[in-house]
C-alpha cells in the first residue's frame, strides 16, 4: 500500500535541486495509487572506474527512499555508453575505454550498489542490451530525432565550440543514447545529478516522440571532496571510497572542513531531515561542538559501509591516535630483506605512497616520521635491524619488522 500522493510528493522533493515538473509527478503518483502500480525510477551508472565513492551514494540514497515508498527502480549500468563516456562537464573528449575494461568495472558495481538500494525493487539492466543490437539504420532514425542547434545548447558543448576546441561526433550521440535507454525502460521518473540535466530532458523529448508520457526529471546536488572545493572524484583524489578501510574513511571524513558538514549530514550520512535539520540549527547556534559532531558523522558514515562497530572502533582510534598521540590498535605489518633502505624507497615498497616523487614531497611537507622522530631528510638512510613504525601523514602506518 502506498502513502498519499501528498506525503509522497513530500518524499520525492526532499534534499532536491530541481523537478521538471511537480504536476506530472503528482498526475503519475495518482495514477500509480488508482492501479496499485509503482513507479519505474530510473538510474543509469556508466562503469568508467571499478570503485563508487561517497559522492555516488547521494542519488542512490534518494532511490532508496523513493524504494521505501513502494516504488521500482531501475538501475541501468551503461556497459555500452561507458566505452564512449559522458561528456557531462568535460572540456575535452574521454578516451573510450574498451570492453573489457567495461566488463571488469560493472561487475564491481552491483555489489556496492547494494549496500544501499534494496534488491528486491531494482530491475538491473546493463543498456548493450538494446543499443548494441542497433542497425545503422536504428541509428540514423535515432539521430533524426534531434537537432545539432538543440545539442550545441548545452552548455558543456557550447563552451568548447565557442572557444574552438574539438567535439568528437560520438559525443553528440551520448545523450540520445542514453535517453533512447528511458523509451526501452519505459522510465516515468528519471534521478541524477545537475550535470546530468540536459541528458535527463532528451529522454522526456525522445519518449513524447515515441508517444509516450515523459519521465519526470530529478536532479540532485553534486557533493564536493575533501578538498571542499571539486566535486568527489577519484581522478582528483580527493574521494572518499566505499571501499576504503573503517580507519581511513573515517579519517578522510574527519578532513573536511566544518563548512562541508553541512552538504555530508544531508546527503551522504542517511540521517532524516528533521534531525540533520536540527544538527546543522545546533552548529550554527553553538549548542553543538564541530570537533565532535564531525567524529559522529565520521562514525556514522563507517558504520553505513561497515557497521556499527567498526564505526565505533574507527573512532576509538582516531581519538587514541589525534587525543593521545598514541598508535592505532592495528597495524599493517611489512618484512624487508635488506638491512638497511632509504626513507623514500621504504614509503614507497611499504605502500604508503603510490609514487617516489610523492614520497619526497611528503617527507620536505614533514609528513613522514620514524618512531614517532619526524624524518626531514630525503636521501636518510634507516637501519632495519630492530622493529620500526613508520608513519606517513596523518593516518596511515606500518610496522616493518627487523630483517635479522
Amino acid at each position: 500500500m502506498f502513502p498519499s500522493v501528498k506525503e509522497q510528493i513530500s518524499v520525492f522533493k526532499e534534499n532536491l535541486v530541481e523537478l521538471i515538473s511537480e504536476r506530472e509527478l503528482e498526475a503519475k503518483l495518482t495514477e500509480s495509487l488508482q492501479k496499485n502500480r509503482p513507479l519505474r525510477i530510473k538510474y543509469g551508472a556508466d562503469p568508467s572506474a571499478p570503485d563508487l565513492h561517497l559522492g555516488h551514494t547521494v542519488p542512490l540514497r534518494k532511490l532508496r527512499q523513493l524504494q521505501d515508498l513502494g516504488h521500482q527502480v531501475v538501475f541501468i549500468i551503461g556497459d555500452f555508453t561507458a566505452q564512449i563516456g559522458d561528456p557531462s562537464g568535460r572540456s575535452e573528449t574521454r578516451k573510450m575505454l574498451s570492453p573489457e575494461d567495461v566488463a571488469r568495472n560493472a561487475k564491481t558495481y552491483q555489489d556496492q550498489v547494494f549496500q544501499i538500494l534494496d534488491k528486491k525493487k531494482t530491475e538491473v539492466r546493463y543498456n548493450s542490451e538494446w543499443l548494441a543490437k542497433m542497425t545503422p539504420g536504428d541509428f540514423l532514425r535515432l539521430t533524426g530525432q534531434y537537432t545539432v542547434a538543440r545539442l550545441i545548447e548545452r552548455d558543456d558543448f557550447s563552451k568548447r565550440y565557442k572557444a574552438g576546441d574539438p567535439i568528437a561526433l560520438v559525443e553528440f550521440l551520448y545523450p540520445l543514447m542514453q535517453g533512447h535507454d528511458s523509451v526501452v525502460v519505459r522510465s516515468d521518473v528519471e534521478l541524477g545529478g545537475t550535470d546530468q540535466k540536459f541528458n535527463l530532458l532528451v529522454g522526456r523529448e525522445l519518449q513524447k516522440t515515441d508517444g509516450q508520457a515523459p519521465q519526470v526529471v530529478m536532479t540532485l546536488p553534486i557533493i564536493e571532496g575533501t578538498d571542499g572545493v571539486q566535486k568527489m572524484s577519484k581522478s582528483l583524489n580527493n574521494h572518499i571510497a566505499l571501499k576504503d578501510s573503517p580507519r581511513e574513511m573515517f579519517g578522510k571524513v574527519m578532513s573536511i572542513s566544518d563548512p562541508m558538514m553541512e552538504r555530508f549530514y544531508r546527503y551522504v550520512s542517511a540521517i532524516r531531515v528533521k534531525e540533520v535539520e536540527a544538527i546543522i540549527q545546533g552548529l550554527k547556534t553553538g549548542q553543538l561542538h564541530p570537533r565532535e559532531m564531525k567524529a559522529s558523522l565520521a562514525e556514522r558514515i563507517v558504520a553505513l559501509f561497515h557497521g556499527a562497530e567498526n564505526g565505533k572502533r574507527a573512532r576509538e582510534e582516531f581519538d587514541e591516535i589525534f587525543k593521545k598521540k598514541g598508535l592505532p590498535d592495528q597495524i599493517p605489518t611489512v618484512k624487508f630483506l635488506k638491512s638497511e633502505m632509504d626513507i623514500v624507497s621504504i614509503l614507497v615498497e611499504a605502500g604508503l605512497v603510490a609514487s617516489k616523487g610523492e614520497a619526497r614531497r611528503l617527507i620536505e611537507q614533514g609528513g613522514v616520521k620514524v618512531d614517532q622522530v619526524t624524518v626531514t631528510d630525503v636521501k636518510q638512510v634507516i637501519k632495519l635491524d630492530h622493529e620500526l613504525i613508520v608513519q606517513c601523514g596523518k593516518r596511515k602506518f606500518v610496522k616493518i619488522e627487523s630483517a635479522s
